[in-house]
């Protein structure tokens, strides 16, 4: 799944959104979910519009079914809670981990939302070295999404001291690339899709017939993109409306394995 060389350390980035694990086939599955991200062999999963709870009475949680599976650590931030469930945002690994930070996007509309836009940073560490992961879902309306996606390179976030070399900032940004919210990230991160030299990036959105890119991989400085792309296969064409986006990077040994760790944790804003 990894390997270290002279060059650095290489792992496998995922990000997905789930679609509440419900397929273009209106079947509800988290184990096809998990199907689909054990077949990309990931070292860190950021997902979104994860569905937490039971379907039936005496089933177990959906989401620990997933992680279960996988093998890995679930760490969660609820974005809508409604009747005994939540939904939210999530990463996932095997590696050692910690939440950094778990809290909301600026919202610009004065009443309370139906879904609260949330942002998850983990530090993992991968051999030895700590990795910054930054996973977060947008708004689907323009102004907001800016106002989010200004905090997200702002010193909350990607420019917070603790989010040190190397970080990975991913998730749906419902943002193309012709938007400024895009724009605003790509000017401080790369974007990992633009970097690999396999062609031109592929959208990941919807399933059924794919025209949007709006799920994104950015990266900062040390980190080397290797690949990166949509999984199409004839499975993530039916598990959710959105295609996982993996990345396979390499990150350079001297940067600097220590930062963020002495990040204070933070609960929920």
């Amino acid at each position: 799944m990894k390997h270290s060389d002279n060059s650095g350390q290489t792992l496998r980035i995922l990000t997905y959104n789930v679609h509440r694990w419900l397929g273009t086939d209106r079947q509800i599955s988290p184990t096809r979910i998990a199907e689909v991200i054990g077949s990309c062999e990931p070292d860190i999963v950021a997902l979104q519009e994860v569905r937490v709870g039971r379907v039936r009475a005496g089933e177990i949680d959906q989401a620990a079914v997933v992680a279960s599976t996988l093998g890995m650590d679930l760490h969660f931030q609820p974005t809508i809670r409604i009747l005994g469930e939540q939904y939210g945002i999530a990463v996932l690994t095997r590696h050692s981990s910690r939440v950094v930070k778990s809290g909301r996007l600026p919202t610009q509309s004065t009443r309370p939302s139906f879904e609260k836009r949330s942002a998850l940073w983990v530090a993992v560490e991968v051999d030895g070295l700590t990795i910054q992961v930054v996973n977060a879902h947008l708004s689907l309306r323009s102004g907001e999404r800016r106002t989010q996606a200004a905090a997200l390179v702002g010193s909350d976030w990607i420019g917070h001291p603790d989010c040190a070399e190397p970080a990975v900032l991913l998730g749906d940004f419902n943002a193309p690339p012709y938007s400024r919210s895009y724009r605003m990230i790509a000017n401080r991160l790369r974007d990992a899709q633009l970097s690999n030299s396999f062609g031109e990036p592929q959208p990941t959105f919807h399933t059924r017939a794919p025209v949007l890119r709006l799920d994104h991989v950015f990266v900062t400085k040390s980190i080397e993109v290797v690949d990166a792309g949509p999984v199409r296969t004839p499975l993530t064409r039916v598990a959710s409306d959105h295609f996982p986006l993996l990345a396979q990077l390499r990150v350079r040994k001297h940067s600097k394995a220590g930062a963020g760790r002495h990040a204070h944790e933070e609960e929920l804003l």
